[in-house]
């Protein structure tokens, strides 16, 4: 069943079992789909009394979000999917004709997703940002965890990048993603920091 249809508790029993996935990745993925739910929750306190001029940006930040939170969900399934095809291969003598045909593009797979993850984080935090400063005051709680709930996801993401990484065999291509995984990072954690800082006031 797909992340998105299971309630809490099956969600939890799912990731807590002895399987290998889902795993990490997909664990990313969902926090990343609640941190555009909290968002989305501020905004539209926010969009009940907005400031003169915000009612356009709250619109833009509500949508935005919404269409994160199902790309957040459906990467849940993409990761989930993409560590079992790997986990299959690895199983595999290094010489099994299978692995050999289909190896590479299991590894990129399994890199791409979390990657889009950080990407989905880092697009959720743009979007948190936009509303930081014209909000409920009430809500100054709600849009932090947020924001450390969409950086959190970021930051888990990365470490799945980072490990499926050593399998590549292409250095270049190893090191031209962990320096766009650290830029995205880096990116995130200085809007991050925005947010946390202009929600203490």
């Amino acid at each position: 069943m797909a992340c998105g249809e299971l309630v809490v508790q099956e969600l939890l029993r799912s990731v807590a079992a002895r399987t290998p996935a889902p795993g990490g990745g997909a664990v990313a993925a969902v926090t990343a789909a609640l941190a555009t739910a909290l968002g989305q929750m501020v905004a539209h306190y926010a969009a009940g009394k907005p400031p003169a001029g915000a009612e356009t940006r709250f619109g833009e930040a509500l949508r935005g979000l919404g269409r994160l939170q199902s790309v957040a969900l459906e990467l849940a399934d993409a990761d989930a999917a993409a560590f079992t095809k790997l986990s299959e291969l690895w199983k595999l003598s290094p010489d099994h004709e299978r692995r050999q045909r289909e190896w590479t593009d299991a590894v990129e797979a399994a890199i791409d997703v979390p990657k889009r993850v950080m990407e989905t984080s880092l697009q959720t935090l743009v979007l948190l940002r936009s509303l930081d400063g014209s909000t409920n005051r009430h809500m100054a709680g709600d849009l932090a965890i947020s924001a450390l709930l969409a950086e959190a996801a970021g930051r888990a993401a990365a470490w799945i990048v980072r490990i499926n990484l050593r399998l590549l065999t292409d250095d270049a291509r190893s090191q031209e993603l962990e320096a766009a995984t650290r830029s995205t990072l880096a990116e995130a954690l200085n809007i991050y920091r925005a947010i946390e800082e202009s929600c203490r006031v």
